[in-house]
């Protein structure tokens, strides 16, 4: 028995119940608790930080994770069958870089001489194309076809970004052309 003190009283089988009882209350709350959505709360968290974030490298610095878990759900998606909701999240995806892209052109700054934001970006364009292209092998030329289209835009979006990273082309005879 638990007397008023917060002390088991009792003999020794019921100490051990009421630890044992303790134990499972602890681990069924440690269960519970990491079992509410995992990610989805990080996704909803970082979808409104991205939204509220004014300064545009730190909104590139966020789309790093948030495109992170949103190809996890792409993926979950995808291999679940359920095409429509991973296209779905793959097209508000590409409407975040766009969002982010912009405000990085509208800042003004030489992305060659100030690159941060804009390589940030065009790190997490990369894994992203990579992980579309793993995507679709599995789906029928039709399935693809949608996400061949947002492949190509955030495909023309990193050609944009690395052109402003790299604006110069090499001149002739110079270590480049040998």
């Amino acid at each position: 028995m638990l007397a008023a003190s917060g002390q088991v009283t009792g003999g020794p089988g019921m100490r051990a119940k009421a630890l044992w009882i303790f134990a499972l209350t602890v681990a069924l709350a440690l269960v519970l608790l990491a079992n509410v959505a995992p990610g989805q709360n990080n996704l909803a968290e970082l979808r409104s930080r991205l939204e509220h974030e004014t300064n545009p490298v730190s909104k590139a610095k966020i789309m790093h994770d948030l495109g992170e878990l949103e190809f996890k759900e792409i993926e979950r998606d995808v291999s679940g069958g359920h095409l429509s909701e991973g296209l779905a999240i793959l097209k508000q995806y590409d409407a975040e870089v766009h969002t982010c892209v912009q405000a990085l052109d509208k800042k003004g700054e030489n992305a060659e001489k100030h690159p941060a934001g804009f390589k940030q970006l065009q790190f997490s364009l990369r894994e992203s194309l990579r992980r579309i292209d793993a995507l679709m092998p599995g789906m029928t030329a039709d399935d693809q076809a949608p996400f061949l289209e947002v492949r190509n835009d955030l495909s023309e979006v990193d050609q944009h970004i690395f052109r402003e990273l790299f604006p110069r082309e090499p001149s002739e005879g110079g270590p480049a052309s040998k």
